[in-house]
């Protein structure tokens, strides 16, 4: 898999008769990979030329990151902890709603809304009708992970310099002009194949907001995040250079939709492609800064349930 062998945007959809944009039947009718069909063997020990120094850094928020007041309804992470008496031992058990930390959004997340359809025509009945299947379960996801050249496009510490501020929970638009004004910035190279990795600076004025306020803002319905502009333009981007994207929002994209359709829909729906949201990027961020390096090796494993809708990433960038 390579530029030269997938179609161009421009030869999209796919299939006449389905939605948007959709690349259905590329890498065949019963795939479940869709854009990890781009971390190739070669891609991969291509990517591993990265791994200068062995520093690892972690990109996973905690799993009870959010405490009890998740952002879109969702469940809070619960910890059980037992001894197994009369012996001198430990047990627990845990219950959450897989993205309510750092996550990856698995191809059973989200539809393309108006067609009702996810990645490569599968219905909703064929995943949560009587007689579902397994089908695009995130599971599929785990036996070879989704490793490669990671890019941080650090956009918070770009803005900085230019004496841009925005706030992280209102509805806002993150402009490909930007975007590609961060990598010139830093100096990094896209390669085909890349996993794409955004920082907005979330994490860190969540990380500012106080109890009070973040409570506040949970209660807004629909929720408004700033995030990456949903535009053909920013979808023919990632389109000719990506294997996964990524940041540190809690929606990726620009949360409601400010056009008629949805990166998610187009993204996970009609191309296959994996959406990582909630990464903890501040660390990532420092280090980058500190070395002018803003490329490094990424491992991630999901959790390997089959029919699973999303995961925790497990994710480490090396160095």
């Amino acid at each position: 898999m390579s530029p030269s062998t997938i179609p161009k945007f421009s030869d999209l959809p796919l299939d006449k008769e389905g939605p948007y944009l959709n690349a259905w039947g590329l890498y065949g009718k019963d795939d479940e990979l869709g854009f990890l069909n781009r971390l190739t063997d070669d891609v991969v020990k291509e990517a591993a030329k990265e791994i200068q120094t062995g520093t690892r850094i972690s990109l996973n928020w905690p799993l009870d990151a959010q405490g009890d007041i998740p952002f879109f309804g969702r469940q809070v992470f619960h910890k059980h902890v037992y001894q197994k008496a009369p012996r001198i031992v430990h047990d627990d058990t845990w219950t959450f709603n897989t993205q309510s930390s750092s996550q990856w959004d698995g191809l059973r997340h989200f539809a393309y809304q108006k067609a009702e359809r996810f990645y490569n025509n599968v219905t909703l009945e064929q995943i949560t009708g009587p007689e579902a299947t397994n089908v695009n379960g995130i599971g599929a996801w785990s036996e070879q992970g989704i490793v490669g050249r990671g890019v941080l496009l650090d956009y918070a510490a770009w803005a900085e310099t230019q004496g841009r501020t925005h706030d992280a929970f209102q509805k806002g638009s993150l402009a490909l002009e930007d975007l590609k004004k961060v990598a010139d910035w830093e100096g990094v190279e896209i390669k085909f194949g890349d996993v794409l990795i955004i920082r907005s600076g979330y994490m860190q004025q969540y990380n500012r907001k106080s109890r009070d306020e973040l409570t506040s803002l949970s209660k807004i319905n629909p929720p408004t995040f700033f995030g990456v502009e949903q535009s053909d333009a920013v979808l023919q981007w990632i389109w000719e250079n990506f294997s996964a994207v990524a940041g540190d929002q809690p929606s990726f994209e620009c949360w409601p939709t400010e056009k008629d359709y949805l990166l998610h829909e187009v993204l996970l729906a009609g191309w296959g492609c994996t959406i990582g949201e909630l990464f903890d990027l501040e660390k990532l961020s420092k280090h980058c800064k500190k070395t002018g390096r803003y490329s490094f090796f990424v491992t991630s494993e999901p959790c390997n349930v089959p029919g699973g809708v999303a995961s925790p990433p497990n994710i480490l960038a090396i160095f």
